[in-house]
């Protein structure tokens, strides 16, 4: 059986051509169901035929990820952990930002992989370990559940307004089925995203990083957590494979349209990465760069190695480095009560279920 939400809006014509004598249009009607109307039967699709959606039944399904749990913040951020078709579990996060004419606006923070490669001393989910990349389907899915959740049903003036690539796994190692997801979200007729309100967070990796640039369909952020060689290797092993200068390099020639700009972000790490020697080196390495950076306190879990920096380290960070004129915006953690750094919820089920 076909899920029908891991299909392009391409392969689906196809599909319905070769699978099921469907004229091609019929794509575009199925599709604005799937992704504008959310249904998850065929039955409910009223303007396809009764011997199209007979064929549909018998051929196809739709299979969003599960809910396990949902926890919310006192914040309101709200952390979902999902089961996918094979047990697999992900988490995905809603975030809360500004409310306007008394309707709140929400940012999602999607995964891309069960697990993660690059094994980041600092994150639950890199101690993990990889264990597959995820569908288009499983990707995509994540927002159908969270548009769900909060009844975003209005297209025309939607509750869901930005996608960020920055839950579990290393989105650039998942190249092909994120770039089927960027075309998805990107579709106007579907979940219809501007690609100035999606952003794909990589901590570096050379192959994709100028693919996903051409592509024009998403922002780009790099977690960059180190401002030397040195250091990157000893936080980030993985990442730091591909030199700081090396990757810095290509950063610069990054295709970047007018306005836009290139997000560092940089986890401030207590008595790691804080210092204003760190800073000096953070505002030298950036400089040259059309970027601003993104600063976040630590957030640790239970049994961390690293702890969280002090609010004089964190201000004094700060302070250096817009006196050097570097755009540096403290972005407040969030959800800290119910684990909503990446990887923390799956990691606490786990704990409980060994």
């Amino acid at each position: 059986m076909t899920n029908l939400l891991n299909l392009t809006l391409p392969e689906l014509e196809n599909w319905l051509q070769t699978e099921l004598g469907e004229r091609k249009f019929r794509a575009m009607q199925i599709w604005q169901w799937l992704w504008q109307r959310m249904v998850r039967d065929f039955e409910s699709m009223t303007n396809i035929s009764k011997d199209c959606r007979e064929k549909l039944t018998a051929k196809a399904v739709i299979v969003w990820p599960e809910v396990v749990t949902v926890e919310k913040s006192q914040d309101d951020t709200t952390k979902f952990l999902l089961r996918l078709e094979d047990g697999a579990l992900v988490e995905t996060v809603l975030i809360p930002s500004d409310s306007r004419e008394g309707v709140r606006r929400w940012t999602q923070c999607v995964s891309s992989q069960v697990g993660c490669a690059m094994a980041c001393t600092f994150c639950s989910t890199g101690q993990m370990g990889f264990e597959r990349n995820m569908t288009m389907a499983e990707i995509l899915g994540q927002i159908l559940v969270a548009r769900a959740h909060l009844g975003d049903d209005r297209p025309e003036w939607p509750m869901l307004r930005n996608i960020v690539f920055m839950g579990m796994g290393e989105p650039l190692l998942n190249m092909r089925e994120l770039m089927r997801s960027l075309e998805g979200l990107n579709n106007a007729k579907g979940l219809n995203f501007s690609p100035r309100r999606i952003t794909v967070s990589t901590c570096g990796i050379e192959k994709g990083l100028r693919e996903l640039g051409d592509s024009g369909l998403a922002y780009l952020a790099v977690s960059l957590h180190a401002p030397t060689q040195e250091l990157r290797a000893k936080i980030m092993p993985k990442a730091a494979r591909w030199p700081l200068d090396e990757m810095f390099e290509a950063l610069k020639s990054y295709p970047l349209k007018t306005r836009e700009h290139i997000t560092f972000e940089y986890l401030l790490l207590g008595g790691v990465n804080d210092g204003l020697e760190q800073a000096r080196d953070l505002a030298r390495l950036v400089g040259d760069v059309r970027g601003k950076l993104n600063l976040i306190v630590y957030n640790p879990a239970e049994g961390a190695p690293y702890a969280a920096p002090t609010e004089e380290s964190v201000l004094a960070f700060e302070q250096y480095l817009w006196k050097r004129k570097i755009t540096a915006i403290l972005r407040k953690s969030k959800g800290q009560d119910i684990k909503a750094a990446c990887g923390q919820l799956k990691a606490d089920r786990q704990a409980q279920l060994d």
